[in-house]
């Protein structure tokens, strides 16, 4: 296991973006799996494409942007470590979640072909519950992040606990998918 690590370390050092993209694209899918699986209990009926979904955003949009927003986080210092720390989690939760949740309903949105419309609709339904969730998860564990993980390897450290995170964010994204025209037609004949 350590050589494995060493060898990841190592990746990141030569390559932080397409290392980060890789194991960003990895967990979000497993993230999705296990939503589906483990919450969900879909068995068979897996939605092979939601993962694919969500694995794209976690490669190729949100890995690039977080290896270059902690770049500039990491720019952030103060006299005293509390104060350093303390900022470059107001800076990560309160400027860059916001940005990153519209960028993510947004993107499974139009992943899914269904617009800005229902990108719209998930913000106004899921922004702020999904947002208050991840407040409640990711300041404790960004200010241990900022504190004492090493730069190179805090998307890593991000990344394992976003398994679970993705599991939450999949979930919260498919909970908030308005359901497909063909189910809304049937719903509307049975009513």
């Amino acid at each position: 296991m350590s050589g494995l690590l060493r060898a990841y370390n190592s990746a990141l050092i030569r390559r932080p973006y397409a290392t980060g993209m890789c194991s960003a694209a990895v967990l979000f899918g497993a993230g999705d799996v296990l939503a589906q699986q483990g919450i969900e209990k879909k068995g068979m009926n897996h939605d092979i494409m939601r993962t694919v979904r969500l694995s794209a955003y976690g490669g190729l949009v949100f890995a690039p942007l977080i290896t270059r927003v902690y770049g500039g986080i990491d720019r952030i210092r103060f006299s005293s470590k509390f104060a350093t720390t303390a900022a470059r989690v107001a800076v990560d939760q309160f400027l860059l979640t916001p940005c990153v949740l519209t960028i993510f309903f947004t993107c499974q949105s139009l992943l899914e072909l269904k617009g800005f419309s229902e990108a719209k609709r998930r913000m106004e339904t899921s922004f702020f519950p999904t947002l208050t969730t991840n407040w409640s998860v990711w300041i404790p564990v960004q200010a241990i992040n900022f504190s004492i993980v090493p730069v190179h390897l805090r998307l890593l450290s991000v990344n394992v606990v976003s398994l679970f995170w993705n599991a939450y964010l999949s979930y919260a994204n498919a909970k908030s998918a308005s359901p497909e025209p063909e189910i809304k037609q049937a719903m509307g004949e049975v009513a």
